[in-house]
């Protein structure tokens, strides 16, 4: 039987377990035949992954996630960092962002935007699920992506350069915030910003900076 490359659930989502060994290009077959041959199964699901049995680079947990998009119909929200220190202090940070939102004037919002879809809120708003490139985001509050953010935000429309902007996997177009805008990734936004990992788009001194979501962060912005 081969188990170079297994599929299991837990409590967050999927967990796709793999050989520490076998070429990457061989890897990325397997995994195609795994997930189309479970393609029915799964569905449309909307779900979680995380990685296990192999150190993934950014590119080639990438590469991954295209791979399982081209074989199914899942929608993976995000990538579920197996590090249970880190995972703990962002799951807690992210929980006491949610209650802050939901117990003042936010709204939630479920499912992917996709390209050509335009959201808009009166207050904050968390989405649920994907921005997708093409889609765009309008709030006079903050904006939290609770997924992958390709698409256009614009926060704190009344004026507001205090609103931020979060998602789990931060790559927009264009992220406006008050009066201030910048575009990926020549603008204010750079590359090295562009990895999967919780962050956290802010203004500061005229400008829009992107930061890892961390405790520190998260004690000096404002609701």
């Amino acid at each position: 039987m081969d188990n170079s490359v297994m599929i299991k659930g837990d409590k967050y989502g999927i967990v796709l377990v793999m050989d520490k060994d076998m070429p990457f290009s061989d890897l990325l077959e397997k995994i195609a035949e795994k997930f189309s041959s479970a393609a029915k199964f799964y569905g449309n699901a909307t779900m979680a992954i995380s990685f296990k049995g192999r150190k993934l680079t950014v590119e080639e947990e990438k590469q991954i996630l295209d791979t399982i998009e081209s074989n199914t119909k899942l929608n993976i929200i995000c990538v579920v960092d197996t590090d249970e220190e880190r995972q703990e202090m962002f799951k807690k940070a992210v929980e006491a962002k949610l209650m802050a939102q939901s117990t003042g004037t936010g709204q939630f919002h479920k499912g992917t935007l996709r390209s050509g879809q335009v959201l808009e809120s009166e207050s904050s708003i968390i989405i649920l699920g994907d921005v997708n490139p093409g889609a765009k985001v309008i709030a006079k509050g903050n904006v939290i992506v609770l997924g992958s953010l390709k698409g256009t935000i614009y926060a704190g429309i009344n004026g507001n350069e205090n609103a931020f902007v979060v998602a789990l996997y931060m790559n927009p177009v264009q992220i406006r915030i008050g009066d201030t805008i910048a575009r990926s990734p020549d603008d204010a936004i750079s590359k090295k910003n562009m990895d999967m990992e919780p962050k956290i788009a802010f203004v500061e001194s005229g400008n829009i900076y992107i930061e890892k979501l961390d405790k520190d962060v998260l004690n000096d912005i404002q609701l």
